[in-house]
């Protein structure tokens, strides 16, 4: 877990949703968080003007999630111009750059797009429009260092920013978090509450087949089952399927649906090991 730490945001155009500039306390690079349409006004930032990576998040073409693309510039505005014309999904820019121009060079930024690219796949939050995993370059055993501590403040940063496709399952869990049992048509499923949402633990299984009404009724969930069979989250076993790594979903009824193949109303579903349910254990705490 990282150390607490503090963002200042500055809103520069004077709108929320508009140009805004993020530094961190302690950090030498700062990020510019914008949407698409103001490309041609931000573009003119002395920021894009630098060697930096960037993240372009949009929606799927199914409609259902965002998608995300990642990249580096040497500088970043040839790419984003390039992006702007010929890029269709993204609905939204996220480009690191340094306080001080020159302190991030091809290299740099080739490693944290590899490194960027590499954590987006083995996490399997949301897909990629990068076609392949590029190679990481030759960096100096003190380059890789100050890489690694400059990659680990954007990831720090990226979740407070909305954006959480990099974040696999706590490693640990909560120690206040009682494990959880979701069952049903022979399948099992453990898992806890955690601050990503509610993570459901590998080893857990899900049903073979979702039911009809599933992918008529909760399309969303539908096809988030469907992408984790496809990714490798969910692999088939002799029973249905199997989870095959700690997997966070954003609550407890989209993991008891995905475990289950319907709808499902997970503050009922998840029990512990006395059998209360997670809506008896929640009212129970807040009580106290």
């Amino acid at each position: 877990m990282m150390p607490p730490f503090s963002l200042r945001i500055f809103v520069a155009d004077g709108d929320p949703d508009g140009l805004r500039i993020v530094d961190k306390s302690n950090w030498i690079g700062k990020a510019l968080v914008f949407p698409r349409a103001l490309l041609p006004q931000v573009k003119a930032r002395p920021e894009l003007a630098q060697t930096g990576v960037y993240l372009l998040l949009g929606p799927r073409p199914d409609g259902e999630g965002d998608m995300l693309y990642v990249g580096e510039g040497d500088p970043i505005r040839p790419r984003l111009e390039s992006h702007y014309a010929q890029k269709d999904f993204w609905t939204r820019a996220i480009g690191f750059t340094t306080t001080t121009a020159g302190q991030l060079n091809k290299a740099h930024v080739q490693f944290l797009e590899s490194r960027l690219i590499a954590l987006a796949r083995a996490a399997k939050r949301m897909p990629l429009d990068n076609a392949n995993q590029p190679a990481e370059p030759s960096l100096s055993e003190a380059d890789r260092a100050d890489m690694e501590v400059f990659l680990g403040h954007m990831l720090g940063m990226l979740p407070v920013l909305g954006v959480h496709a990099f974040e696999q399952a706590a490693k640990v869990q909560a120690p206040m978090a009682p494990v959880l049992t979701c069952k049903g048509k022979g399948v099992a499923a453990t898992g806890y509450e955690a601050s990503q949402g509610f993570v459901v633990k590998a080893g857990s299984q899900a049903v073979p087949e979702a039911v009809p009404s599933m992918q008529q009724h909760v399309r969303g969930m539908y096809d988030l089952r469907q992408e984790l069979i496809a990714n490798g989250v969910l692999a088939q076993d002799a029973t249905g399927y199997r989870f095959t790594q700690d997997y966070p979903f954003s609550s407890p009824s989209t993991a008891a649906a995905v475990v289950l193949g319907r709808s499902a109303n997970g503050r009922i579903e998840w029990k512990d090991a006395q059998g209360r349910t997670l809506k008896e254990l929640q009212a129970a705490e807040a009580s106290q």
